[in-house]
């Protein structure tokens, strides 16, 4: 008899991003290689090994030249590099984990990063770029955007994590600061490619079934710790606090304001295409401005944010902000 794949891993069932790590709580002993197997390979992924099922097919509008496609473009360069530095900081948790159903949870989610970033890669070859240029694609299109944003947030992490071994560190800098800031983004990429690129809305649909398991497992491996070592509190504080500071000091902002510029003249020359598609509930997505989506993905940042460190016991790194 097979086993029922869970809920949150479940296709058809899983919630969205924003409602899975908001509300769900997981613990890695839930969560271990057993589970994984259970449910990932045998389970999200059955059908979609190149990140979307088979019959879901890239429309030709994403062939086209234009700042639709451009937009695609950079942000899926941009999400494969990170996705690749995410698998490759995240390694150094496993040898450092307190017990071996934590240690099983973060070998699987380097392998969930480590997927994420083949998946986006893959897609720039689905949209033509041919595979022995990948990589060069990715750095015309995002080369910038790693150096600027994703290579400082790597050192910060890699200090914590690599040099000073500091598990719960690096599980706050992964679940809070980095992770806990792009989820809300990446929701708003699967509602966005929906309808002009399904194939790029299951992609973002199948990491975000990981991203929430990633996100609840991490934001309860942190609270249990901070319940047996109360003094290490105001050292995660403080990391929380630099890494808030780091995000509002880098040009994050200014990447996601392009994107969605290119995206948002992309989006009008292809308005028959949406009909009226909602991004949410009440919105259709073509009345929607640039400013007025990164405006939304930053009120789910907060509210998400907000939710995981109340849920830590780390709500008062919110003060004074």
């Amino acid at each position: 008899m097979t086993k029922s794949i869970p809920a949150e891993a479940n296709w058809d069932t899983a919630p969205n991003l924003l409602d899975g790590a908001t509300n769900l709580e997981l613990t890695a002993k839930q969560c271990n290689l057993r589970y994984w197997l259970e449910t990932v390979p045998m389970g999200t992924l059955v059908g979609r090994l190149s990140g979307h099922a088979k019959d879901t097919l890239v429309p030709d509008r994403m062939y086209m030249p234009g700042p639709l496609r451009e937009a695609m473009m950079q942000e899926y360069a941009f999400r494969a590099m990170a996705e690749e530095k995410a698998a490759r900081a995240l390694a150094y948790l496993v040898p450092t984990a307190p017990d071996i159903d934590t240690m099983e949870f973060y070998a699987t989610q380097v392998m969930d990063e480590a997927r994420h970033s083949m998946v986006f890669r893959n897609h720039l070859v689905e949209l033509g770029v041919p595979e022995q240029e990948v990589f060069a694609a990715m750095e015309m299109h995002a080369g910038d955007d790693c150096r600027n944003i994703l290579n400082p947030l790597e050192a910060f992490c890699l200090t914590v994590m690599r040099d000073q071994q500091d598990f719960l560190g690096g599980v706050i800098m992964i679940t809070v600061i980095i992770e806990g800031a792009l989820a809300p983004a990446a929701e708003l990429s699967e509602r966005k490619w929906r309808v002009l690129d399904p194939a790029a809305s299951e992609i973002d649909r199948g990491a975000a079934i990981d991203e929430i398991r990633h996100l609840t497992v991490g934001a309860a491996v942190a609270k249990q710790h901070l319940i047996d070592h109360p003094e290490d509190k105001s050292r995660m504080v403080d990391i929380i606090r630099t890494g808030m500071q780091m995000w509002d000091d880098l040009p994050v902002d200014d990447m996601l304001t392009r994107r969605e510029l290119l995206f948002q003249e992309g989006m009008e020359q292809h308005a028959e295409a949406l009909g009226d598609y909602e991004i949410w509930p009440g919105r259709r997505l073509t009345d929607t401005t640039a400013i007025e989506r990164q405006e939304t993905a930053h009120q789910w940042s907060d509210e998400m944010k907000a939710a995981r460190l109340k849920y830590i016991g780390l709500d008062e790194v919110l003060d004074n902000r």
